[in-house]
């Protein structure tokens, strides 16, 4: 039977992992769709420009 980590809400515990990953999670779509928003800006800005 594997190991269990400690039930006192140490750094091992897995509610301590659950929201690593849900914060890592927000993280990378957060940063996903400001990098998409300035991807559309360059798009924007580049269709409107005087040629």
């Amino acid at each position: 039977m594997p190991a269990r980590a400690s039930e006192g809400g140490g750094g091992g515990s897995e509610g301590w992992k659950e929201r690593g990953v849900a914060l890592r999670v927000f993280v990378y779509v957060f940063a996903t769709h400001l990098f998409a928003g300035f991807v559309w800006i360059l798009f924007y800005v580049g269709e409107h420009a005087k040629k």
